[in-house]
């Protein structure tokens, strides 16, 4: 591999393992770095962060009732993940440059390809994490307290493969953290069942990420990387397995112990009850799927998670829909 003196796609603007997208047809030439720094040209992350918070937000409305201010929520979370998915990413290139500089996916990336400076990258962060910050004071104290100290996972996750096997659990730590905010910017306070459903969304993170993680795990090899793709090989279907039953059984723990106790209607506890059964339905074909030695496979795979996840939100809502209609 070449370092990062040689950056031909950088050159052109172009990143190697993202093409073809709408920053590449239509954003302005000179935002193209900064977008592609964000991910913005890959929006599925934006989706696996805003998805546990969209969960927690319709579990505790179907326990509650609706309220109108949680529309809000939901336009505020997907602006608040657009945004800290963003200055996420930009960290983890400041962070990873050497590292992203001695892999052919991702060396044309704009740090390692020389598109942006390390300073500019920093204050691309800093103005993301501003806008954001705009957004959470809305919300309540609580929230807003929340929402500052997962600012330690998000920071010490892009070092977290460099010192343990297991870094998709920081990821997880960092990436459900929506299921504790959701909750407590809807009830102003911290249950059970929201912090049951950040588990399930960790259990869901070391599923979708150690799939996403087979398509590097030879690169990852050989700069001395880790990961679960790296550390499970030949019998990562088995520990798919496991944490498809985590996620599966989290998930109804935490429906259950929302609604049971406030004796929710039998059609609310029906439709929230669906969301785990189709959770799960979903993740077991994509265990059906999956070739851990075709990245192709593995991230089609990795972005379908998106759908599943939506599938949950919507299971969900359509409870909290009930809770509001039959009371």
């Amino acid at each position: 591999m070449t370092g990062t003196s040689e950056k031909p796609e950088g050159a052109a603007g172009v990143v190697a393992d993202s093409v073809g997208n709408w920053v590449d047809r239509y954003a302005p030439p000179a935002t193209r770095p900064y977008l592609r720094l964000a991910r913005a040209d890959r929006p599925i992350g934006t989706w696996l962060l805003l998805l546990p918070g969209l969960w927690s937000i319709a579990l505790a409305a179907a326990q509650t009732g609706p309220r109108l201010f949680d529309l809000w929520l939901v336009v505020g979370f997907a602006i608040g993940s657009f945004l800290m998915r963003g200055a996420g990413c930009t960290w983890n290139d400041i962070t990873d440059r050497d590292f992203d500089g001695r892999v052919e996916r991702t060396r044309s990336r704009p740090i390692p390809s020389g598109q942006v400076t390390v300073k500019q990258a920093l204050a691309f962060m800093g103005l993301q994490m501003a806008i954001s910050a705009l957004v959470l004071l809305t919300f309540n104290a609580a929230a807003i307290v929340m929402a500052l100290v997962a600012l330690g996972p998000v920071a010490i996750y892009p070092f977290a493969k460099r010192f343990t096997w297991w870094p998709q659990v920081f990821l997880g730590v960092a990436f459900n953290w929506g299921a504790l905010l959701g909750w407590l910017a809807h009830s102003g306070t911290l249950e059970w069942p929201a912090v049951i459903l950040y588990l399930a969304g960790i259990a869901w993170t070391l599923f979708y990420d150690t799939i996403y993680a087979h398509q590097d795990k030879e690169d990852d090899a050989l700069i001395g990387v880790k990961s679960t793709a790296r550390l499970f090989g030949e019998d990562s279907a088995k520990w798919l397995g496991g944490f498809l039953i985590a996620a599966v059984g989290l998930m109804t723990i935490a429906v259950l112990w929302a609604l049971l106790p406030v004796r929710a209607n039998p059609a609310v506890l029906a439709l929230c009850l669906g969301a785990p059964w189709v959770f799960g339905a979903h993740m077991l074909w994509q265990m059906r799927q999956l070739d851990i030695d075709s990245p192709e496979n593995c991230l089609r795979l990795f972005r379908a998670n998106r759908d599943v996840g939506l599938i949950v939100a919507l299971f969900l809502a359509t409870g909290a829909i009930a809770r509001l209609i039959l009371g």
